[in-house]
């Protein structure tokens, strides 16, 4: 990123634009004590002004690392924002007792859920629109559930890989605490990204950024199969994967690609 300064005030203007248009002034979101949330609520504050941004903290005891609580907690109060603790452990209780017995799958990805419903349920009644917090690397390797961390009304961070989401937060200032720490959804106790994608993201930006490249932005699968038949070349550019983990992360790609689509539909004719 050539000029994070220039990148930033890019974001908040396009935010703020795409909110005038759309005839909305709140928006929320939920804050995780990450730096990607952490960085979304200051864009938004910057665009919005802080009396029309709402932070929700919706951890899961047993789970949610207290420091990350803290952080978010800390966070919400240094920008002097508005923000409301709602735990979602007695939700999930509900969400499970069902005729079946849900999968570990399932019910890792009903966490995501239960915070998107209670998201949308603040938005429907104070008429504001939720801001994803998602950034670029994520959305290219699908990772998010579906109708979870994915469901969002606008996404400011989609077109910024999660090096430059880094990069910003240092320049605006956010708190080291929150931009360096290992990211994690932490849907399962000890999560962490690197753990589950096998590389950290300064690692796995430059496979994706040469994926971005080759497709000319129009990724499919004849492209991603394209850079899957050249791993071994990239595994010698991108010393820091190996041709296995490269392999891994375009099958992920491939996989993953519905999550970034509408939904398939029929044709009647």
């Amino acid at each position: 990123m050539k000029n994070p300064q220039n990148t930033y005030n890019r974001l908040v203007s396009q935010l703020k634009k795409y909110f005038t248009e759309a005839g909305y002034k709140k928006a929320v979101l939920g804050l995780s004590g990450g730096v990607d949330s952490a960085l979304t609520l200051k864009i938004a504050i910057d665009a919005l002004g802080e009396n029309n941004v709402i932070a929700l903290i919706m951890p899961e005891y047993g789970v949610t690392k207290d420091e990350n609580t803290i952080h978010a907690k800390r966070l919400s109060q240094f920008l002097h924002i508005r923000q409301f603790m709602v735990p979602i452990n007695k939700y999930l209780m509900d969400l499970l007792q069902l005729p079946w017995k849900p999968s570990e799958l399932a019910q890792i990805n009903t966490k995501a859920r239960a915070r998107s419903i209670i998201l949308y349920n603040y938005a429907n009644t104070e008429r504001a629109l939720v801001l994803g917090t998602s950034n670029k690397s994520e959305l290219l390797l699908g990772y998010g559930t579906k109708y979870g961390d994915l469901a969002a009304d606008v996404l400011p961070l989609a077109d910024i890989y999660k090096t430059d989401v880094v990069a910003l937060a240092e320049n605006v200032g956010l708190p080291d605490e929150i931009t360096h720490k290992p990211p994690t959804a932490e849907l399962y106790k000890d999560q962490t990204d690197e753990k589950e994608l096998g590389a950290p993201y300064h690692h796995i930006d430059p496979l994706l950024k040469k994926l971005v490249e080759t497709s000319n932005d129009q990724i499919t699968e004849e492209t991603i199969d394209a850079l899957y038949g050249k791993a071994a070349d990239l595994a010698e550019e991108i010393p820091e994967l190996t041709r296995p983990i490269i392999e891994g992360l375009l099958e992920r790609v491939k996989k993953n690609r519905h999550k970034s689509q509408l939904p398939y539909i029929i044709s009647a004719s």
